[in-house]
């Protein structure tokens, strides 16, 4: 008997410690993404708070006490080229930047955020594969993450994606910087009508997160391009899903049930027929 508690003690004590040191980790995790502290404040994505998230709590005023250095040395957009890659409901979004920054390579990474419409989703799954492959240094999906639900049932979601910033991205005396990325991205059913559905992307949101080189445990604090130069035309993006037809929903639904039926009934026949063969072949070796 005392072994069992001294046994039952040691377990709980080995899950006591797990939790104490993993539960940490796991909010580390999610305090790397700037995404995440929105969410912890909003349930669903607003376009108007989440602008004003990025100009009340993502902003430069953190860097004029921990970075000095990084003073009036605000990055700018100068150009911005997307489109879509691909056919049918998977598709790539290419986004290429181009920013004037100041900063070294070793010191920052750059922050993507697309703000995705209902009437799409990027798969958390896929790009986690991507991280491993060391495409992307990091990548969350935040919102709705329902990979099932129709567009008329679903909320809003954004990607975040970081990207680590090498030398070879940098081009013109190493005050131009080039960003290059695909998101792999699917379309959700879209409601019952005529034609297509028009799903339209904005602009993507970005941010560098810099860091002091001298002191790695420092809090990074982050950088929000201007994008003075940069038009909506220069980003804007429109997927046409199709959508099904209304007329044609009864025929479907009949379709479908008649293939149900055919299908229960084929397995059950086969069921039987399986079961009477070996039951032959009982009777053979007997």
């Amino acid at each position: 008997m005392e072994i069992q508690d001294f046994q039952f003690q040691s377990c709980f004590r080995l899950g006591l410690f797990i939790f104490i040191f993993l539960l940490p980790s796991c909010s580390r995790g999610l305090e790397e993404y700037i995404s995440a502290q929105y969410f912890k404040k909003h349930e669903i994505l607003d376009d108007s708070k989440f602008n004003s998230f990025l100009k009340t709590d993502v902003s430069r005023s953190s860097c004029q006490m921990q970075q000095p250095e990084l003073n009036n040395k605000e990055p700018k957009m100068l150009a911005l080229h997307r489109n879509l890659i691909g056919e049918g409901s998977h598709r790539r979004l290419s986004s290429s930047v181009r920013l004037e920054i100041q900063v070294s390579a070793q010191s920052c990474q750059a922050i993507v955020i697309e703000r995705l419409p209902s009437g799409v989703f990027a798969d958390p799954f896929e790009l986690q594969h991507l991280v491993q492959r060391k495409v992307f240094s990091n990548a969350a999906v935040f919102g709705d993450t329902n990979l099932e639900l129709p567009s008329f049932r679903s909320n809003r979601s954004l990607v975040e994606v970081h990207v680590r910033i090498d030398p070879g991205m940098f081009s013109g005396d190493h005050k131009q910087l080039e960003i290059n990325i695909e998101l792999p991205l699917h379309a959700r059913y879209q409601p019952l009508g005529y034609g297509i559905s028009r799903v339209e992307f904005g602009l993507p949101d970005i941010v560098f997160s810099c860091r002091n080189e001298g002191n790695l445990h420092e809090k990074s604090c982050l950088l929000v391009p201007t994008d003075e130069g940069i038009n909506d035309e220069d980003g804007n993006i429109v997927w046409e899903v199709p959508c099904g037809n209304k007329e044609h929903a009864k025929i479907v639904s009949f379709v479908t049930f008649i293939s149900a039926i055919l299908s229960a009934l084929l397995i059950v026949w086969t069921s039987v027929s399986s079961s009477n063969i070996a039951l032959t072949a009982d009777l053979k070796q007997s």
